[in-house]
């Protein structure tokens, strides 16, 4: 496994993420050296959940509003339905997401998460894969869309669902630790 130093943020709703696709990456990324941080629109904890059942709370470190950026080595974005559908309705998050890729950092989304990069409208001439409901709607933000365990384009890592974890993890601490990639 790849070694990466920095750190990463992981951006939550405050509500409605797949706790393993938030647990799972957090353990791959500290087990590579990397510090991640909790960002969320709200101050205090994020409720994950286990599909459609509350799981365990996640003290969040920073609001998206606060959080900088250029204080980051990489973006990941965990699924759960609720978690990027709220997300995609609050501009800093937006913001954040496509300040990430403008600047050609390593962005890692699982499941649903792909909504967020949607709504940044960065999908835009990428290939990606994601729960496979999404793929409308990332064909009408103007990517492609493949149904594959993991795929990657130019830094941006993308699954389809929890099943797709190792791989997505192992992709994703690869690029990480590739650094920048060029950008469109």
């Amino acid at each position: 496994m790849s070694t990466i130093q920095g750190r990463v943020a992981v951006l939550v709703a405050n509500e409605g993420i797949e706790q393993i696709e938030l647990t799972e990456p957090w353990k791959a990324l500290e087990k590579a050296g990397a510090q991640p941080e909790l960002i969320a629109p709200k101050s205090g904890e994020a409720q994950a959940f286990n599909h459609l059942d509350k799981a365990d709370t996640f003290p969040v470190d920073h609001t998206v509003a606060e959080a900088d950026p250029a204080d980051y080595i990489g973006l990941v974005l965990p699924g759960g339905v609720a978690n990027p559908d709220a997300l995609r309705m609050d501009k800093d998050a937006v913001a954040f997401v496509q300040a990430f890729v403008a600047a050609g950092k390593p962005v890692a989304a699982i499941c649903h998460a792909p909504w967020t990069l949607v709504e940044a409208d960065v999908v835009r001439g990428r290939t990606l894969t994601s729960w496979p409901s999404l793929q409308t709607d990332i064909r009408n933000a103007g990517g492609t869309w493949v149904d594959a365990e993991v795929h990657t384009d130019r830094g941006l890592t993308t699954s389809r669902n929890p099943d797709d974890l190792p791989a997505f993890c192992a992709k994703m601490i690869e690029e990480l630790a590739e650094g920048r990639h060029p950008t469109p």
